[in-house]
């Protein structure tokens, strides 16, 4: 089982790899909850989910754990704007929308694409198929609640 500290390493890397090959360095311009970016809300569900994989021993793909993370909300529109072309209500749609910008960016395997898909449930009717997607879809969850309540202590 790896360490924080090797979570810490592979969450880093992995975001670089992502930032130095994508538009996903416009994320930190959008708000998702509270005051918090889609940036960082997408960084700190990476975290929780190493940490809770870590931590309940759970038998996971650590980079596609993160990938799934930091790609879940890979929309890249403000969809708190009235006035984007973006579909309503946003937390059913933008699921579709970041898994189509993901696939157009990367190699996902099937683990990633599944994470990043089926992260809204149960907003969405269909789970994950895959323990890394639930980690994301519990993590998410978990963080969106403390970035909208603003008790962020992370």
């Amino acid at each position: 089982m790896k360490s924080g500290i090797e979570h810490d390493k592979l969450i880093r890397k992995i975001l670089n790899e992502i930032i130095d090959t994508s538009k996903y360095k416009i994320s930190k311009k959008f708000i998702q909850h509270g005051n918090t970016s889609v940036y960082m809300h997408s960084v700190r569900v990476a975290y929780i989910s190493c940490y809770i994989a870590e931590r309940y021993n759970l038998k996971v793909d650590f980079d596609s754990l993160i990938m799934g993370a930091l790609l879940h909300d890979y929309f890249l529109y403000d969809w708190h704007d009235k006035n984007s072309h973006h579909k309503r209500p946003h937390g059913f749609y933008h699921p579709s929308v970041a898994l189509a910008n993901a696939e157009r960016d990367f190699d996902l395997n099937w683990r990633v694409k599944n994470t990043i898909k089926r992260h809204m449930f149960p907003l969405t009717p269909i789970p994950p198929k895959c323990l890394e997607g639930w980690i994301v879809c519990a993590a998410d969850k978990i963080c969106s609640t403390k970035e909208t309540i603003k008790i962020i202590k992370f």
